[in-house]
């Protein structure tokens, strides 16, 4: 087996996701691997209703960037300083942008946490985990969301 050592970990910022994320830096410390936590800013109608104050769409990716920044602040300062992080922020259809920043960045792993959706919304559109993991350039490993990881070591 290759050894890990680059760690892709997808997120929506949404506190779900926020259980892969985690788990992919307590991971990459183990394993001395680099994370990139990658956030696909999906486009659509209603996200554009939403910011029409905002300006030109590079201020809105600005404004993303941030949002991702903070969020990772406020959920994993004490993770973030033991592990190699970068942060990528782009527009696009999260499960098609996640496979292609694993293929552009040569991601050794993908770990995302999955939202755990059934019944027939789920049955119509997919999840973007099972997208991910039917076109990923590399293994996926699909956190629950209702699962923690192991309590950190002092």
């Amino acid at each position: 087996m290759q050894k890990i050592k680059k760690i892709l970990a997808p997120t929506d910022m949404s506190e779900l996701s926020s259980v892969g994320v985690r788990y992919a830096l307590e991971m990459a410390k183990e394993l001395t691997a680099e994370v990139i936590v990658y956030y696909a800013v999906p486009l659509s109608e209603d996200w554009f209703s939403g910011h029409e104050k905002h300006g030109p769409v590079r201020s809105l990716l600005a404004d993303e960037e941030a949002a991702l920044d903070k969020f990772l602040v406020e959920k994993f300062t004490d993770d973030m300083k033991h592990v190699g992080i970068r942060q990528k922020t782009e527009f696009g259809v999260p499960h098609s942008s996640i496979v292609e920043m694993a293929e552009a960045e040569g991601a050794d792993i993908i770990v995302m946490s999955t939202h755990g959706r059934t019944g027939l919304s789920h049955m119509l559109l997919g999840s973007v985990t099972e997208r991910v993991v039917a076109h990923a350039p590399c293994p996926v490993l699909a956190i629950p969301s209702h699962v923690r990881p192991t309590a950190k070591a002092a």
